[in-house]
């Protein structure tokens, strides 16, 4: 089964950032923790000082790393993740902050080892692509992105995301791969007509933009429909009624719903 495959069966969960309500977000012990608690598993992608691919939502390292606590980084403030070097992000832990033993660290996660990780272990992953278009060019990051899927062999096991949609449309030029626009705050203008000239095969959208109107229409014309982050299970029914095909959670696991 590959992941359009998986998207063909009704209301799935996606573990947000893996499961983070379990372990800390993005790292391995949260991808870890998703098995066998969603139907696959959402996690944020973006680059280190020299262009190597991490696993790190945020666009500095204040919240989910001790960082602050390492004075040899007082020069770096304010910790943007792009002005760090792989052998700096290494020295890290990542796990502190979750934890109430504040001895228990996590190491950085790097892309290629989380799609070893899903690859092993027969999970699908939806990898959104952040928008670091301010530090790095286009081609570079979707280069960085692409490689790795196709050095790893996980082209059927991942759909790529992003609210940067130029990516999504880069991706398609290069890999046979399922991708998704991601939006917050408004529908782009001529909505179908947009989703079609990038060429993607999904529309992630916040909770707060969902209209049973627009899913329908979205459904109709062939392109799947994920919406972020949904954390009631009365909400998740009344959205798969909707026809919603997945919603990003940080709470809602299958053993639950």
């Amino acid at each position: 089964m590959n992941f359009l495959e998986l998207l063909s069966r009704p209301e799935l969960i996606a573990a947000h950032r893996g499961a983070n309500s379990l372990a800390p977000e993005n790292t391995l012990s949260a991808l870890k923790k998703s098995i066998g608690r969603a139907d696959f598993i959402e996690i944020d992608t973006q680059l280190s000082k020299e262009g190597i691919a991490i696993i790190m939502h945020d666009d500095t390292l204040l919240r989910t790393t001790n960082v602050s606590q390492l004075s040899e980084f007082d020069s770096k403030k304010p910790y943007k993740v792009s002005d760090f070097i792989y052998d700096e992000l290494k020295r890290l832990d990542y796990g502190s902050w979750f934890y109430r033993d504040k001895a228990q660290a996590e190491p950085l996660l790097t892309l290629h080892d989380a799609l070893i990780f899903i690859k092993k272990n027969n999970l699908f992953l939806n990898l959104e692509i952040k928008d670091i278009s301010s530090a790095f060019g286009d081609k570079e990051v979707v280069d960085t992105v692409v490689k790795e899927i196709n050095d790893t062999l996980c082209s059927d096991r991942v759909l790529v995301s992003s609210f940067r949609h130029e990516y999504l449309k880069l991706i398609k030029t290069k890999l046979h791969i399922p991708t998704a626009a991601l939006v917050e705050d408004a529908h782009p203008k001529e909505l179908i007509s947009y989703l079609r000239e990038l060429g993607v095969d999904g529309y992630c959208l916040n909770d707060e933009l969902v209209h049973r109107g627009s899913v329908e229409m979205l459904r109709e014309e062939g392109f799947f429909v994920g919406v972020y982050t949904v954390n009631s299970a009365i909400r998740s029914h009344e959205l798969f009624e909707m026809g919603v095909n997945f919603v990003f959670s940080d709470s809602l696991y299958k053993d639950k719903i």
